[in-house]
Order: C-alpha cells, then structure tokens, then sequence
C-alpha cells in the first residue's frame, strides 16, 4: 500500500494551550488542518516510528472521522501498532491508563474537555507523552514550531476502518488494534479502593446516589463501576449515553451546567451523594445532601483521609494544587508534614512532581483532582475515593466536610467567570492589572492590607523549567487571595476568571453563605480591575 504525499500549507494559531490545540469544529475539517497539526506530531515525536500509538476521543461531532483520518496518518508514518478505544472512545484518564499499563509511546487524545459539542462547537486534539501525562511546554512547542514548517504530510488511501468491533485488524503495514476501552481502567480503579465495602454501602438500600455522565465519555465506564461491580441500583447513572453533542447540552459538571442533578440534592429527602463528570472524564463535581463541596476542598479532604482507600493505605508522599486553587490542601500538608507545591494551571506541570514521587495527590479548583495512579486529572476517580471515603468513615458529606473545616479551618473559596469576552479588552484587563502590582504591597483595598502582588511564575523543582505569566496574584494579609487569569480552554473571545479566597479559623463562623461572606472581596476585585468598564459585564456569566 503505497504512502501517498500531500502538498499543504502551514496555518497560523496551531499552538497547543493548557489542554491541547481547541478550535471550533469547522476549522478541523478544512481540509490539510488537522493533518498538519498530526504530522507535526510524527515529526516531532521519532519514537513513535514503529512503535505503538494509544487513540481515542470523548465521542464528540467529528470524533470517528478524525481517528479514521489518524490512524491514515500513522500508518504513513511507520507507526508499528495503534490501540484504539472501540467505537473511538476512550476517556482523557483511561487513555493515560492505556499509555502507561502498555508502556506504549504516547496517544493522541481528541477532546475539547467541558466545551460544548456539534457540527458549531468546539472540538480538539492533544499528544500525550510516554508518561501518560500531557506534553509538557517543551513538546507542545516544538509541535507547534514544526505546524509553521510544514509542506507535505503522509497518508494512506484506504476504505473506512471499522472502529466498532474488538479486534485486530492490519492498515498497511501498522496493526490496528480496537480495544475495550474501559476494562483496563476499570480494574486500576478496583485495585485502588475498598469495592467489598462500596458494595455493602449500597446493598444496606438507604444509601441514595446518582452520577451525572451527561451524555459525555463516562457514562460507559461509570455503568461498568457504579452498577455492574459495585452493585448501586439501575439508573444511578443518569444521561449515561454518549452523545456527539452532548444532548445539546454543556458537559462542564458545576453548579450551574448540572443543575437537574443539583435539584435532586435539595431538601429533607435529597440524595446522600450525588457527582458528575464532563465531556472527557477527567473534571468531577461532588455534592451531598444540601451540600456542596469545593474542588479545592475535595482535594483537601482526599489528601487528609487518604489511608481510608487500600490504594493509598501507606500515606501519600506529597500534595501539589494550581495557584488559582484554594490553600486548604496547604495546612493538611503542613499538619502531615508533606511537601505542598504551587503550580501553574494545566496538569502537565503536576507531571514531574508525579514522576519523581515527591507528591501523590494533586489538584485545581476547576474541578480536577487525581493522583499517581494515572498522569491526568480524573473525574470516575474522585467519586469513587468520595464513596470510599463514605462507606469507610460512616459520615454524611457535609458532616465530612464540616469535620475537615473543624480540624484544619475552612478556606472560603469561589470563582467568577466572565466568558467569551472580548479577547484584546480582556488582555488589555490584564495589562492594567500588572501595571497596578508595583504600588499595590502595603496599600489598604477596603479593609484589607495588601501583603503582595505579582504575576505568578514557576520554576520545575525537577527539571528547572521556567513558566511566568502565569496569572495576577494579589494576597493579603491574613491568607486572603484575589487572582485574575485569562483562561486557555475556550475557543471564543477570552474568559476571565477571578479566583477569591479568606481563611476563616472560627468554626462558629464556618456555615457563612460564601457569595454573601465574600461580598467585600468581591466588590474590591471587581473594582481593582475595572471589569464592567473594561468588559461591558456587571456580573459574572458562571460562578462556582
């Protein structure tokens, strides 16, 4: 079968962000677009030249003709062997899963994340590295510098594969292997907590729980450990069929996406426990009855319960959360005595700090947790420790919670989103922002004194990378913190997102409504920056 050359041109705006390379589907399918993004990856990547190749995606629109125009690709490209999740789905932590346990060398994952999805949304693409993990800084630039080179990309003329029956087939010289694509993380997640104890959880029969898949990846893999090996009734997976658009709907697991399960919640008879997850598997939201948990007190709360799960019966070696996350999983580190580190948003910096075992579990506060038993954050997992976590302590969530914040203090915490707005006004925010730093130190805002002020930058304790830019600090005095960042995961305008928090050691003042108790710093961030003048936007599109 003979390797067929194709003449292209380079298009500009191929730098990967925090999570990959996302566009709007009808950028990837003009034609030569995403091939060039894909060649750039076999040029960059040698090792994948007869080597193996982990594909698959969150079943979004255009999910099945992408993998099929891939794995064209590979085969052109010397790949000696590709594993592909059957029917094209593989979800973000289960294909990290797959990477490491076949010790292959890397995947291409397709996903836009939270993003909506359809033939008008949002669709991406991202390289995962031997690791498991997302390519770090280095890779993703050097992809993106050969995106700008580019003339020709290799590529087989072949019928459609068939990606719906498990099997090995052969594309030219490469073998095409379809794959169940949740059997292999399904027994990682059984090897890592108590199943015999979630199973009599909910065998006792008043244990009430349901897990929002909506319509997204997780709904196959949730069905299998939820209902099949846990034994929770038919139905606890809720929207748990895949869908190409996502039912129409935005698989973002907040409060304000997910807002039928939050209703089941509320009230005398709400659920026990209720968690989703999104478009690709790898965010999770966690709820109790008339109860919310933070992602950055998830992490908290996993970190200081952790020997609760088999998996992690030893102890954890270390914690590392983002800098927008909230400081809560800083005191159970120092209470523990663990290392605590601070890192620019995008899970690819936690990915060295996994690898040299100096931490264990780590975190954002938007809606990511995970731990070294995958190189991705994962939505199936956190749900499942949280069930753990349940079953073994025999507490409510919020008596959980409430046992943390009387242990460790509460760290009030949320997060405004002011999406797609208009991309220079948002940058020019931000520029007023780090004109203001210099003067801020010592100043009074309201009342609270200014300790510091600056625009974050991190430098890799294991490999020395440098990373600045990364977002407006403003902390005070207190532990108090205002952040301001430009997030990478839209594919429209700009999305700003301000990060509040305040320590709050007096537990007769733990049960504060949060936006209420952070009215003052809210006001002053708002103010700070000039979000309404600078962005036409009096209030907050998403809060969280």
């Amino acid at each position: 079968m003979d390797v067929k050359i194709v003449a292209t041109r380079p298009f500009d705006g191929q730098r990967p962000g925090t999570s990959g390379l996302r566009k709007k589907v009808k950028v990837f399918q003009q034609p030569h677009y995403l091939e060039n993004f894909v060649q750039a990856i076999f040029d960059t990547r040698a090792d994948l030249a007869g080597g193996v190749l982990v594909l698959g995606g969150d079943g979004r629109y255009y999910n099945r003709q992408a993998i099929r125009i891939i794995l064209r690709m590979a085969a052109a490209n010397g790949v000696g062997k590709a594993l592909v999740g059957q029917g094209g789905i593989l979800s973000t932590p289960a294909a990290s899963c797959v990477i490491r346990k076949y010790e292959t060398q890397g995947g291409i994952i397709l996903s836009a994340s939270h993003n909506p999805g359809g033939p008008d949304e949002d669709f991406g693409i991202k390289f995962n590295t031997p690791n498991g993990g997302p390519a770090p800084e280095a890779v993703s630039e050097a992809i993106y510098e050969r995106t700008g080179k580019l003339d020709s990309y290799r590529t087989l003329e072949t019928p459609d594969l068939d990606l719906d029956h498990i099997g090995a087939v052969r594309l030219g010289e490469m073998t095409v292997e379809i794959i169940d694509p949740v059997a292999d993380y399904a027994d990682l997640m059984e090897s890592l907590f108590d199943f015999a104890a979630i199973r009599r959880l909910f065998a006792d029969g008043t244990f009430r729980m349901r897990f929002d898949a909506m319509h997204a990846v997780t709904g196959p893999y949730a069905v299998e450990l939820l209902e099949r090996r846990l034994g929770a009734p038919a139905g606890t997976v809720m929207n748990g069929v895949p869908l190409e658009d996502f039912g129409q709907g935005h698989p973002d697991p907040n409060l304000a996406h997910a807002k039928e399960l939050v209703a089941m919640t509320k009230g005398a008879d709400g659920l026990d426990f209720a968690a989703a997850s999104d478009g690709d598997g790898d965010r999770n939201m966690i709820l109790g009855r008339n109860f919310f948990v933070t992602p950055s007190d998830s992490l908290a709360v996993l970190a200081a319960n952790a020997r609760q799960a088999p998996g992690y019966k030893d102890g954890i070696a270390g914690i590392a959360r983002s800098m927008p996350t909230s400081q809560a999983a800083d005191r159970v580190a120092e209470a523990l005595g663990l290392e605590c580190f601070e890192t620019p948003t995008g899970w690819k910096f936690f990915g060295n700090l996994l690898d040299a075992g100096r931490i264990t579990l780590c975190g954002e506060e938007s809606f990511g947790t995970g731990s070294d038993h995958v190189r991705e954050k994962d939505g199936l997992w956190a749900v499942l420790f949280w069930i753990n976590l349940l079953a073994a302590r025999k507490l409510s969530v919020a008596e959980l919670v409430k046992e943390h914040w009387q242990r460790f203090g509460r760290n009030y915490y949320t997060r405004h989103d002011y999406e797609a707005v208009d991309a220079q006004a948002a940058a020019d925010l931000m520029d007023h922002l780090r004109r203001l730093l210099p003067g801020l130190p010592g100043t009074r805002l309201g009342d609270y004194q200014v300790e510091y002020a600056d625009d974050f930058a991190y430098t890799d304790p294991i490999d020395g990378s440098r990373s600045e830019g990364q977002g407006v600090r403003v902390g005070f005095q207190g532990g108090s913190r205002i952040v301001y960042r430009l997030s990478g995961t839209g594919t429209q305008g700009a999305t700003l997102r301000v990060y509040l928090e305040f320590f709050e050691a007096d537990a007769a003042r733990h049960d504060q409504e949060t936006q209420e108790a952070m009215r003052p710093l809210i006001l002053i961030a708002r103010e700070l920056a000039q979000i309404e003048t600078r962005t036409g936007r009096a209030e907050p599109d998403v809060i969280t």
